[in-house]
């Protein structure tokens, strides 16, 4: 099985690679005038017909940000799950649809865990990104895979295309430390090679003791007898190197191959209650992946071919499992994936055509479903039209497509047939000058995962979850407005939505704690507002005074629907909170870099049950990060100090994981 995934993309690297070759010898003849065309800048956010928020890698620099999960809990719509720490366990929710319905791409090539439906958001850091996006609905580009189409939120980690100046090539050695044992020394090289290829590496090893104090309280009021502890077993070490290949063709083709590696160790602290502090759980990972992207850019056709082979490990162990001494679970997997999307385009119409197929094997070493593989084919078909209309003085774009699913699962034990759907989505979009009208109606379609279907419980035969989504909105951009010696701009949007989840599968326990049977019991509302602000002021008294001051504000009722009868009718889901809000601030001068950011996030519910006794306290979280530049002859340093948590609130993400107090980092970068 794993000779035919990498046989497959390796044929497909070929194809990709021979069609450049072709292409490249035919041009050389001819010489024509060389256009750069950029495929990886950033998206629109405020004429994009999803609400689309964008963060690019200044702004993350200068607020300190190292994991991915450090970006998207400052965006609005988004609650995030934190197991406590740095090396904690991190997944979102974007607009109430739950963590499975979010796909993390990273160049537009979808980061999949056949296992459990979901990746862990923390193990992905952020030093050769140029951008980290969030689509709601889906990305606003008809030249998609059809994965992209088959989300209900798209998280897209866009690689850092190297730039060069005089030099042929640029380096960065960087090391960061800080409380708690926190080691992370960073080495990114890039290379020209030639006038139109080029290499970059980037690798990062962190470490962290994780040993961070808090208080215990033994009353849910918190009035009563308290203990000062420290957290234990919250130890990890993680290696991450990726490797890209840059290769611009002509004006209309580019070729990106990634190589990506990551081995890791992660102590699992475990929930504090009961008198207990301790964990005796750990987790080593290791991955591999390797994708390539070739797209083409014609007058009027353009195509995408994309290509990934993937290889995992997982080793769960428990050293206190009392039955028998120590659980050690292995679990590895396999993907192989193939992507196609065709789109013709002119003036007024687009029209485009994808196609993704995916084959998954997952091998384990547990008594039961030992191995199991999954075969997926997916196919969209999208149309797009655009008009100027005179008589209303605006455009109007309207969008269509519509996604089919097949997938298959073979298990030796378990007869089962293929999932099959039609999922459709509309769109429309009206802009006048400044001002943007949006509207979009999507379906999504989502299959149990593997733990759903097989692991630690009673099977059932389930159906997979249907999501509704309407958003409905407004996004305003200002013209740049000229002062005396400064001038400012600024952008706002403005976004209701209303979404319902059928057929949630829900997790129920049966004679004991250890065993349960997974359901399709669940029914969800969600009506929520995002609403966004950002201003931008440039002195031109002085060439790098810049300032930009970013708000979030975001409105989530998320109720449970299921059963009129249940007690559980009409109460907020767990973790999703009816209200959260962000603000920063980053600032860049001739003298000193200034990063501040603020979150708030309300009062949640950890069970379905809203009782005083499941009340997760809302919190508050401030960071300040301050940088400088020197010039040290025809070199660079750059030194930052971070203090994170500032005003040292204890708080909780998720119900007894208490999060880290006020804690510090420093780094410095030296630059050739």
């Amino acid at each position: 099985m794993k000779q035919r995934y990498i046989i497959l993309v390796l044929l497909y690297l070929c194809c990709s690679s021979a069609v450049a070759a072709q292409d490249t010898t035919r041009r050389a003849v001819t010489l024509p005038v060389i256009t750069v065309i950029q495929t990886n800048s950033r998206p629109e956010s405020f004429k994009a017909q999803t609400p689309t928020q964008v963060t690019p890698s200044e702004k993350m620099e200068q607020l300190g940000d190292a994991q991915l999960s450090d970006v998207l809990r400052r965006m609005v719509g988004v609650s995030l799950k934190d197991y406590g720490g740095i090396g904690g366990i991190k997944t979102v929710s974007a607009r109430g649809l739950g963590s499975q319905f979010s796909t993390l791409t990273i160049d537009g090539v979808a980061v999949t865990d056949c296992q459990n439906g979901q990746v862990d958001l923390g193990r992905y850091m952020l030093g050769n990104s140029s951008y980290i996006s969030l689509a709601n609905g889906q990305m606003d580009n008809t030249l998609n895979s059809a994965k992209a189409y088959a989300a209900g939120s798209i998280i897209n980690m866009e690689t850092h295309e190297p730039e060069f100046g005089a030099r042929p090539f640029n380096l960065r050695l960087g090391a960061e430390g800080g409380s708690y044992g926190l080691l992370s020394p960073t080495l990114s090289y890039e290379q020209r090679i030639g006038q139109r290829m080029s290499l970059s590496f980037w690798g990062n090893y962190l470490q962290s003791k994780g040993d961070y104090p808090f208080t215990l309280y033994y009353t849910p009021g918190r009035t009563d007898s308290c203990s000062r502890e420290r957290r234990t077993n919250s130890h990890i070490h993680i290696g991450t190197a990726d490797l890209n290949y840059f290769f611009r063709i002509n004006s209309r083709n580019r070729l990106h191959v990634k190589a990506h590696y990551m081995n890791g160790y992660h102590a699992l602290p475990g929930p504090v209650i009961y008198y207990s502090v301790r964990g005796s759980e750990h987790s080593e990972e290791q991955l591999f992946f390797t994708q390539t992207r070739f797209r083409h850019t014609g007058q009027n056709w353009d195509l995408q071919l994309l290509g990934k082979y993937q290889h995992s490990e997982d080793i769960y162990v428990d050293t206190a499992v009392h039955s028998i001494g120590t659980l050690r679970n292995l679990y590895r997997q396999q993907e192989g994936y193939l992507s196609q999307t065709l789109r013709y385009h002119n003036e007024h119409l687009s029209v485009s055509l994808s196609a993704d197929q995916s084959a998954n094997h997952l091998l384990s070493n547990l008594a039961q479903h030992n191995d199991v593989q999954r075969l997926s084919a997916l196919g969209a078909l999208s149309v797009e039209y655009k008009a100027h209309l005179a008589w209303l003085r605006g455009d109007l774009r309207a969008d269509a497509n519509l996604l089919g699913t097949w997938i298959h699962d073979y298990e030796p034990t378990v007869s089962s047939s293929p999932y099959k759907r039609l999922s459709p989505y509309l769109g429309l979009t009206y802009s006048i000058d400044q001002l943007t009208f949006r509207y979009f109606f999507k379906e999504n379609y989502r299959v149990p995962n593997f733990n759903e279907l097989y692991y630690y419980t009673v099977g059932h035969q389930l159906r997979p979850e249907k999501a509704l989504q309407h958003n409905i909105g407004a996004t305003y951009r200002s013209h740049t407005i000229p002062l005396a010696k400064v001038a400012a701009a600024y952008t706002a949007t403005a976004d209701f939505y209303y979404n319902q989840v059928n057929d949630k599968i829900i997790a129920v326990p049966m004679q004991s704690m250890y065993l349960w049977s997974m359901m399709n019991l669940g029914k969800v509302e969600v009506t929520g507002l995002d609403l966004t602000a950002n201003a931008t002021i440039q002195n031109y008294a002085f060439p790098r005074t810049r300032i930009d001051i970013s708000l979030g504000y975001s409105f989530q009722h998320a109720v449970d629907r299921t059963d009129p009868l249940s007690k559980f009718y009409g109460h907020q889901i767990p973790y999703t909170p009816r209200h959260s809000g962000n603000a920063t601030l980053t600032a860049s001068t001739p003298w000193v870099d200034i990063g501040l950011s603020l979150m708030l996030v309300g009062p949640r519910y950890a069970k379905q049950q809203n009782t005083p006794d499941y009340r997760v306290a809302g919190y508050t979280d401030q960071g300040i990060t301050i940088s400088r530049s020197f010039d040290i002859g025809n070199t660079g340093l750059k030194a930052k100090l971070q203090v994170l948590n500032l005003f040292n609130v204890q708080y909780e993400v998720v119900k007894s994981y208490p999060m880290m107090g006020r804690n510090y980092r420093f780094g410095l970068t030296w630059i050739i």
